[in-house]
């Protein structure tokens, strides 16, 4: 699952990864700016977030990271709306990876810079996504994205097997172990 965390528009994307290749599941926008109280839009977040998890039981929880800004309370309204959002999947006990939002353009583009227009454009192209369940907010896109970004970097993406166990790891990977 992917979050693009925000307190006007969340976006969220779900994966579903079998015989080691994703396809889209769900995406979607909360849109919070009818909410006038700030603190209601983040338990609607909340809210939200856990109705996904239970719906759908992801196995982990991919969420862009904020990313520096000159409006200081534009960031603090922002890392509120992520917090609440990793607050609910750690509620639920799914492990949380956050990605810079350069990482996962570039995960997904092949450009750090890319404009959401073209990650959108990327993740139709790759998840094979019929015209018809793109979406206009490039939010929804952007949680889709993350969930991407973290399927790339995690151990199935690359086509490696799970571990089983600690002892597993080691033998598999002698070369990290320092004795």
């Amino acid at each position: 699952m992917g979050i693009d965390p925000g307190t006007t528009v969340m976006g969220y994307g779900i994966l579903r990864v079998l015989d080691n290749k994703p396809s889209m599941e769900a995406m979607g926008v909360m849109q919070l700016e009818k909410y006038g109280d700030h603190y209601l839009k983040l338990a609607k977040i909340y809210a939200r977030v856990v109705g996904l998890i239970e719906e759908y039981l992801p196995d982990e929880l991919a969420i862009e990271a904020p990313f520096y800004g000159k409006n200081v309370q534009s960031m603090l309204k922002l890392g509120r709306a992520q917090g609440v959002a990793m607050a609910a999947a750690i509620s639920r006990d799914v492990p949380i990876f956050e990605y810079a939002p350069l990482k996962i353009k570039m995960a997904i583009t092949g450009n750090g810079r890319a404009a959401k227009e073209q990650v959108a454009y990327m993740l139709q192209k790759i998840l094979n996504i019929p015209d018809e369940n793109m979406l206009p907010q490039l939010d929804a896109t952007d949680g889709l994205a993350a969930a991407l970004c973290h399927f790339y970097q995690s151990d199935i993406g690359r086509g490696e097997k799970p571990y089983k166990s600690w002892k597993d790891y080691i033998s598999r990977n002698p070369d990290k172990i320092k004795r």
